[in-house]
């Protein structure tokens, strides 16, 4: 049983989650964390691996879309802590939804990004109740906010 679970959304192209859960535990932290599916190939191609192929890009992207929520949803919900990382090289349009759904669900938020993405994420970071900008600094919140006084 752990005492919290944690969410981890966003990029998928560098060991940032690695990092956070390493950090935790060396940390002792009691949390289990979760996330997406991160193999990007099997995220897009889910739809038509399981429902059948499509020649049509929107609905290939559609029912894959629709499946990873299933997972997204359901994690988010059962979360304590949800962690939305925003990478650089590509927008991520998922992410900010995470985030935004994370925040209508009341669920407490830390956002992670570079500062050269304030600018463009001023609503996500302003809905969040922390942002960072190195799992270094997501870590030492999770120890914080754990910590028994």
């Amino acid at each position: 049983m752990y005492d919290w679970i944690v969410y981890l959304s966003g990029e998928i192209h560098t060991d940032w989650r690695e990092q956070i859960i390493e950090g935790a535990e060396e940390a002792e932290l009691s949390m289990l964390f979760t996330g997406p599916i991160t193999d990007h190939a099997d995220s897009d191609e889910c739809g038509e691996k399981l429902l059948g192929e499509e020649i049509n890009p929107f609905w290939r992207d559609h029912k894959a879309a629709k499946i990873n929520a299933i997972r997204t949803r359901k994690m988010i919900e059962e979360a304590d802590l949800v962690v939305v990382r925003f990478g650089d090289k590509y927008k991520q349009w998922n992410a900010a939804f995470d985030a935004g759904y994370a925040s209508a669900l009341g669920k407490s938020t830390i956002i992670l990004h570079a500062p050269e993405l304030t600018h463009a994420l001023k609503e996500v970071d302003a809905a969040a109740q922390a942002v960072a900008e190195t799992p270094e600094q997501v870590v030492e919140i999770l120890k914080y906010i754990t910590r028994e006084r």
